[in-house]
Formats: C-alpha cells, structure tokens, sequence
C-alpha cells in the first residue's frame, strides 16, 4: 500500500497524539476484506502507459497473453488487464475481496489462494502480475512459485501506485499521516525496488516509472486513504479523528472541493529465459 504523508502546528493546537503501536503485517493484509465496497469504490485506478510498458518489456503484445493476476482484490487491474485483450485469472485470498471481484467482474475467473502457494498448474501462464500486493507475499516462496507457473519466456510484473511526494501538499498530508499513525511513508517508498522485492537476486528486474494523476472531490479522496491498511487497523474513533481533521486541511487548500492526486506507478518487471 502508499499513504499520502506536516504541516506545523500553530501555538494553542493540542500536542500530536502519541503514535498507536505498530500493527502485526498479517492484521494489515485481512483488514481489506471488511472495506472492501469502499476500496473498489475509491481505489485510483492505474494508466494506459502502465500496459504499454508491460508490453514494450515483454515484447508481447497483452492481446491473447495468459495472465495470472495475483492479490486480485476488487479486480480494478484484473478488469484492465482483460480490456487490454489478455486472457485473465485472477488469484485472491481474501473473503470480502473475493465477493466483491464477483460482483463486479462475474465473467472472470478467480481462484482462492495466495502468491506463497499459487493454485495454478506448472508452466500454466504467460504472465504474472501483482498489482499493489507483492509485499503481502514471502518473496523466498512466492519468486519460486511465480517462476514455476511460467511458461519459458513468460514475465513477472510487479507494480505500485506511489504517491509523488514532490507536489507539495501531497507530501504535507504524507507527513500528517507519518504524525497520527507512526508510519514513514518516504520509506515505504523507497522499498519499492528490485533488490526488497527479491532479496535472493534470482530475478533480474527492469524498472519503469509512469506519472499520472486523477481529479477527484475531497471526500473520494479520503475514502480512497482510509481504505489502507494502516487506517483499517486501528480503531474507528482514531481514524474518524483524522479525517475530520485532514479534510479540513483539505478544503482551506482546495476550496472548490476538488483534488488532484498525483501519482508513479513503479513498475518492476523479470522475463525468464526463453
């Protein structure tokens, strides 16, 4: 997942809140499945240049290509993948994602499973993505698994939507949330490499970065922030607070009541040998 992160506090403010405790990273991958209407509803979906790239990397065209979406969630790239012409199964662990993938995406298959132990047949597949949800998986098992489900000459995809932390009140509203929630959003970041994403090297990963951004009314854009994992796992008052606040700060910077969110996708992509 990527947060927004500071503004000062001006005199007279009550004192930031002490940090909650850190959650366990298993609480944070299940929490989606109670929010998960929400997160399809407010997700930032991702641009046409992500799969021009993805095509450009792979020498293939998506048209025709076999392609296992791991960590499908609410299929909002699953749904993008299949417009593209790809033949689409999609692989999901979560109860509440899994229903509302149906529901939106009834004539696409989706499997229950993770990407540590995929539920696909060996040298089944042309290509494996993961859409915001490779580090929900142990890269020791799910790297081997990944590269047994290909076909020779397949390719693995790993992207994230990142926050472009450069556009100022993107990294103003980063740096509020790093305050309420003890969470350094420069670093999550900053993981999103080759090296974090297989710490074995077995994968000689190609990176490419694409910006684009989206117009959306403030409170779509709150919706979208609260529907990650660090926002799902504390407590409703603590994040209902936030949010109060945040939208606040929001509407004095954006007084029509719109917001542009500004992201990279970070695109990671290995192809096996032919």
């Amino acid at each position: 997942m990527t947060t927004s992160p500071s503004a000062h506090h001006p005199a007279g403010d009550d004192p930031t809140p002490e940090p909650p405790a850190e959650p366990s990273r298993s609480a944070r991958a299940h929490s989606f499945n109670a929010a998960a209407a929400q997160y399809a509803a407010n997700r930032p979906s991702y641009p046409p240049a992500l799969f021009d790239a993805i095509e450009d990397l792979t020498g293939h065209p998506l048209t025709g290509t076999r392609v296992a979406d791991i960590g499908a969630g609410t299929g909002i790239a699953t749904a993008l993948l299949h417009a593209r012409g790809a033949d689409v199964v999609a692989v999901e662990p979560g109860d509440g994602m899994t229903a509302q993938f149906r529901r939106a995406l009834p004539g696409i298959p989706v499997i229950r499973g993770t990407g540590d132990d995929l539920p696909l047949a060996d040298a089944s597949v042309d290509l494996v993505t993961y859409a915001q949800a490779w580090h929900w998986t142990d890269p020791a098992r799910a790297v081997p698994e990944a590269l047994r489900v290909l076909r020779p000459g397949g390719a693995l995809a790993l992207w994230w939507n990142t926050d472009a932390l450069d556009v100022p009140w993107i990294a103003e509203a980063a740096a509020r949330i790093a305050r309420h929630f003890g969470i350094d959003v420069s670093a999550e970041k900053r993981n999103v490499n080759a090296r974090a994403a297989d710490p074995t090297g077995l994968l000689d990963f190609t990176r490419r970065t694409v910006r684009w951004s989206r117009r959306v009314p403030v409170d779509t854009h709150l919706a979208n922030i609260a529907s990650h994992s660090v926002f799902l796992v504390h407590g409703a008052d603590h994040t209902a607070s936030f949010l109060a606040e945040e939208r606040e700060h929001l509407l004095r910077a954006f007084p029509d009541g719109f917001v542009e969110e500004v992201y990279e996708v970070v695109l990671l992509l290995a192809r096996t040998p032919a």
